[in-house]
């Protein structure tokens, strides 16, 4: 089958950081569904696993960690779905990844796609989708169907990536919350507007600051998309006390949670890995979740996010899409198509 793969880790400009090979086609056992993939999309967890460093594969590792296919064969344990079925899934860190012409997943942390949506556009929701939900209802624990008022505010910071783009959505449409996202460029601001956003101020600006002008004291939550260094200090300034800050995105240096204590205010951390990696005895509730977020889509409740397609999944378009994550300058999600 063909696959797109690295041995080295290489800054992306070098032409052999992804590269084009064949590998064998894998066989489903257990749980595992075998999947045709028919569109993937790229996200940081894909550059940051791929960034230049010292280690060296002994075979071809491939990434990847979103996609949208149809099932091809099943393995023996397999009760939630069959051949024929098409489907949307996030992948699990621990394997190989989804840029392969056919590829293994757990039949629990993976979803029916909406049947409104084609393959590209289903492609770009599961990973995004499954933080952006965990993140709001399992790590900050807000109230879904949304309590009668007071109506509780939330503050995205980096509203218009790929997992703001679904928050923004869930947070306003699903939770009733008021939502304030940040966004810098007059595209990424009218972006999250379009997806729900009642107020957006600039992350690279005083936020404490803005967000006082903007008619809020402080915020019932805080969920932090991007360099939870920088943005911890205003965080922990923002947040109401007994409220909760989430973050996705891993700190290089050590966090002052002192900050919060006087405000019996919470931090805690999403990785939408964790069922996977660990096992966990809830890891069904992925693929549950998945089916929520198909549900919401079909009734118009929720929107994609794809934001522009590259034709066919190679080596090349792969590099192009990974350059462009690290740049920072996407808005929703890329995704890719077809090999």
């Amino acid at each position: 089958m063909k696959a797109v793969a690295l041995t080295q880790y290489l800054p992306i400009s070098h032409p052999e950081s992804l590269f084009d090979t064949t590998l064998d086609r894998p066989v489903a056992t257990g749980r595992d569904l075998l999947i045709a993939i028919k569109a993937i999309s790229v996200n940081p967890v894909d550059t940051k696993v791929r960034a230049a460093k010292s280690n060296i594969e002994s075979s071809p590792r491939v990434l990847g960690w979103d996609a949208a296919g149809v099932v091809e064969a099943v393995g023996p344990e397999v009760t939630r779905f069959r051949p024929g079925d098409r489907v949307y899934y996030a992948g699990d860190i621990t394997r190989p990844g989804t840029n392969s012409e056919f590829h293994l997943v757990d039949e629990r942390i993976v979803g029916t796609m909406p049947a409104s949506l084609e393959f590209d556009q289903a492609a770009a929701l599961p990973l995004t989708a499954i933080t952006a939900w965990e993140a709001l209802f399992d790590r900050l624990h807000v109230p879904t169907p949304p309590r009668a008022l007071p109506r509780k505010s939330i503050l995205i910071v980096g509203g218009a990536g790929g997992v703001g783009s679904v928050a923004v959505q869930l947070a306003s449409k699903v939770a009733g919350l008021t939502v304030i996202a940040t966004a810098s460029r007059p595209e990424s601001i009218a972006w999250v507007r379009q997806l729900g956003a009642h107020h957006v101020i600039d992350h690279f600006g005083d936020m404490p600051a803005q967000l006082k002008s903007a008619g809020f004291p402080n915020v019932d939550y805080v969920l932090i998309l991007n360099d939870t260094d920088r943005h911890f200090p205003a965080a922990a300034e923002m947040i109401a006390p007994q409220g909760t800050i989430c973050t996705i995105v891993e700190n290089k240096e050590a966090l002052d949670v002192g900050l919060l204590k006087s405000k019996s205010a919470g931090f805690v951390w999403e990785f939408m890995f964790t069922r996977s990696m660990y096992q966990t005895a809830d890891m069904i509730e992925q693929g549950n979740l998945l089916g929520e977020i198909a549900r919401l889509v079909d009734t118009g409740i929720l929107r994609a996010t794809s934001n522009e397609v590259l034709s066919p999944i190679n080596a090349a378009n792969l590099r192009e899409a990974h350059a462009r994550i690290e740049a920072g300058h996407v808005i929703g999600k890329l995704v890719l198509k077809g090999f």
